[in-house]
């Protein structure tokens, strides 16, 4: 998939910063700026104290390029536009057509920002942001970006719209194996925030997602169908048949539950788990083994200890056969 929506779910819905949430987001980055501006200069001037005036001088410059208009730039291009002050103030830099900003959108906000911005003191950034039907400054328009808002509350998150009725059916053959699920959740995306969309960078994102997809699945996007339509109604197919999966599942399991417990098994348990015994199932204790007594001694002379292993004990009132007298042989039967 191009970069058109990003793993980071970039947002796709476009809504312009305002004026003042975008000055905020300048003001906290220029201290954040000035405070590294001035630790970075005093430092320079602890250090270079031996030199000449023209060295410290240049020292100073090299200073205020880097710390003041490089940094800004390498911060916006390591975070694909979220500085600390727009990150504070849920905004972000992102171009025309919703994409991450590289670095050459980073460095030409950032040389253009210390004309609109630093010398001027921002009158030229915030006439330009008033003029601009979408707040843009003279360094956004230069470099095709726009600052949006990136945290956007859920009420206001469009809902995922229903497929058109004339399309119900129709990509039921479609082979949708094949399609990640990066790329099935920026069409949900595009689907849910197209009402926020410009109508023209909202009509190229719906033709560059209806390519992708079509690649994926191996068949042409057909002819005479909006790309927003057709999305919607794959979209609604892979959920159909996704339902039809569960469905599936869960009656498979239910017969092979029933299965089981009409041929008075069991269920199974999880896999590493014991079985639990039936419910009335009582525990009988094992029997211990009685050894026959030996060739030539009545079943009666079995010794106590062998009688009492066997089992309790009998009562004391019971009545004890009568003894016989041991005389050494075997009385005839």
């Amino acid at each position: 998939m191009n970069e058109l929506v990003t793993g980071e779910a970039v947002a796709l819905e476009l809504r312009p910063a305002k004026l003042p949430s975008r000055a905020l987001a300048v003001l906290l980055d220029l201290l954040v700026a000035f405070v590294a501006y001035f630790i970075v200069t005093l430092g320079l001037v602890i250090g270079a104290s031996g030199l000449d005036e023209a060295a410290q001088m240049a020292l100073s410059i090299a200073a205020f390029v880097l710390v003041l208009v490089g940094g800004p730039i390498a911060v916006e291009t390591l975070t694909h536009g979220r500085s600390l002050g727009k990150l504070a103030c849920g905004l972000r830099v992102v171009r025309d057509d919703g994409g991450p900003i590289r670095f050459r959108h980073a460095l030409v906000r950032g040389a253009i920002g210390v004309i609109e911005i630093l010398m001027t003191f921002g009158v030229v950034a915030c006439i330009a942001s008033l003029v601009s039907a979408r707040g843009r400054r003279l360094g956004d328009v230069f470099a095709g970006t726009l600052v949006v808002r990136e945290r956007v509350p859920a009420g206001q998150v469009g809902h995922l719209p229903p497929a058109p009725p004339w399309l119900a059916g129709r990509f039921a053959g479609l082979d949708l194996s094949a399609v990640p699920d990066s790329l099935w959740l920026a069409v949900r995306q595009y689907l849910t925030r197209m009402q926020q969309l410009d109508p023209q960078v909202g009509w190229a994102m719906a033709e560059r997602l209806t390519a992708d997809v079509a690649e994926r699945t191996g068949a042409p996007a057909p002819q005479g169908i909006p790309p927003a339509a057709y999305l919607s109604a794959v979209l609604q197919e892979r959920q159909a048949r996704e339902l039809q999966r569960a469905a599936a599942n869960g009656a498979a399991e239910a017969r092979r539950w029933q299965g089981e417990v009409g041929q008075g098994v069991p269920p199974s348990s999880p896999a590493g788990y014991p079985t639990p015994p039936p419910v009335g199932h009582v525990p009988v204790p094992p029997t211990a083994q009685v050894p026959a007594p030996p060739a030539g001694q009545p079943q009666d002379a079995v010794p106590a200890r062998h009688i009492d292993s066997a089992g309790p004990a009998a009562p004391q009132d019971s009545p004890r056969p009568a003894e016989r007298p041991t005389t050494g042989f075997v009385p005839p039967a």
